[in-house]
């Protein structure tokens, strides 16, 4: 039995325009549009689509009756041929007509082209609650969980130091792959596979969520739909044959219902996945250089949701809740941030933030995210779903890092690090880990000395 139900794709109709955002709402309310723009600090536009908007309906409008009359002249010309008459004139009429038609298709073709560029161009629009902001400094706090630990025995050290001693080897990484990679070995590797497993069960088992294995190498059309290209096209990796390796396991369980019709009863759909992320981090130059906070590969558990719009708010917090759940159970301490508008991602309407506490670097560090998306995506991968009315919509999609295994590896080493240079494993964890209860430093290079 499918998860869901799949309906053949219908052809679109000629320029038909690639739906990234509502045209018809923008020309109900370009003001709302410009203010949305705005309140990311960017420019108005809704004077520049409505004029793009009304010159290809023109285009297309004068396209079409010129193919109308056409084939009324092509019907003409077939019933006088019927008939034995002289069709002489009508065909150099028809021949003419043909020739205008081209231009006008070629105009429409043009005007089209920059329309759908600058659609696919914009964000997503916020959500009205979304705080307004000029930079991350203006996130919202909203709730605090766990004390930090006291350091007062012994000074805190950073995951870097602590892991050199426990299997993380940054150097050979290097010589193989080049900065920002990562080789982890022993009960060190053991645990971040640990992670990935016991997050997975922790979603099927608490959410009811379809486990995925999904590939890590897409197409074009497939990121797009996640809405990081154009917008992202420089953090991206790009194979020699036009394929993107994934940024997060997002952009593949967005595309599991791409070009499908769903059917309200099997909303909301819940998946996980644990996959490989690349990234260039192209705008991270000088930033978190040292270590395993920004990496060009990491691994990560993703939740992804389609449902209703009305369900939305309530999957969203659900998502965020397990998120908690994951950070409580590991007794790591952390903060729910709400996103302000300067600092939201791109295809996002809302966002909450989960920042962990990092003893080694004494402050608070995003670990988490959990986003609603709206129709942003589902339109850009014609998703839609059938209501209980039989109307077809778009449905809201909503993701979320359950967690990236990276960071929360990183999370464990710092807050629990021992004066020795061990460190304690969580004990939600232990039952994966064959009941050890502690990861001890072997003093010697991590990978030649197992």
């Amino acid at each position: 039995m499918h998860f869901f139900v799949i309906s053949s794709k219908i052809d679109l109709k000629i320029f038909a325009i690639r739906v990234v955002l509502d045209i018809k709402w923008i020309r109900t309310n370009p003001d709302l549009f410009d203010q949305g723009l705005n309140h990311r600090g960017l420019e108005s536009q809704s004077a520049q689509v409505l004029q793009l908007d009304s010159a290809y309906r023109k285009a297309l409008s004068l396209f079409q009756e010129m193919r109308g009359k056409r084939n009324s002249i092509a019907k003409e010309i077939a019933q006088r041929k019927k008939e034995g008459e002289d069709v002489q004139n009508l065909v150099k009429e028809s021949s003419v007509l043909s020739e205008e038609e081209v231009v006008l298709e070629r105009q429409a073709q043009g005007l089209f082209e920059q329309l759908t560029a600058l659609l696919e161009s914009f964000p997503n629009m916020l959500d009205q609650r979304v705080p307004y902001g000029k930079s991350q400094d203006e996130n919202v706090i909203l709730k605090h969980w766990g004390a930090p630990r006291d350091f007062t025995e012994f000074p805190a050290q950073d995951h870097e130091s602590l892991g050199m001693n426990l299997g993380m080897d940054f150097l050979q990484a290097a010589r193989m792959s080049g900065t920002r990679f990562v080789i982890l070995a022993k009960e060190l590797a053991q645990l971040e596979r640990a992670l990935s497993h016991w997050m997975l069960d922790m979603n099927i088992k608490r959410l009811g969520c379809l486990e995925v294995h999904t590939p890590c190498l897409v197409k074009e059309e497939a990121v797009f739909g996640a809405g990081q290209l154009p917008k992202l096209s420089q953090d991206l990796f790009k194979t020699v044959d036009g394929r993107y390796l994934i940024a997060t396991g997002e952009v593949t369980l967005l595309n599991l219902v791409r070009e499908t019709i769903l059917e309200s009863k099997d909303l909301p759909l819940k998946f996980t996945a644990y996959t490989p992320c690349f990234r260039s981090e192209a705008g991270a130059a000088g930033k978190d250089t040292k270590g395993m906070i920004r990496m060009h590969q990491f691994e990560k558990v993703e939740l992804l949701g389609i449902c209703s719009p009305q369900d939305s708010q309530d999957l969203h917090l659900a998502f965020l809740e397990q998120e908690e759940f994951l950070m409580q159970s590991l007794e790591l301490p952390y903060r729910v941030v709400a996103l302000c508008s300067a600092d939201i991602g791109w295809t996002s309407m809302r966002t909450y933030d989960i920042e962990v506490w990092l003893p080694g670097q004494s402050c608070y560090r995003e670990i988490s995210s959990c986003s609603n998306c709206g129709t942003y995506q589902s339109r850009r991968t014609d998703t839609r779903y059938r209501d209980a009315d039989g109307q077809l919509d778009y449905p809201y999609t909503l993701n979320g890092s359950a967690l990236p295994t990276g960071r929360t590896l990183v999370a464990i080493l710092e807050n629990y690090q021992n004066v020795d240079g061990s460190v304690t494993i969580p004990e939600v964890l232990r039952p994966y880990m064959g009941g050890k209860d502690r990861l001890n430093p072997c003093g010697c290079h991590p990978v030649y000395s197992l």
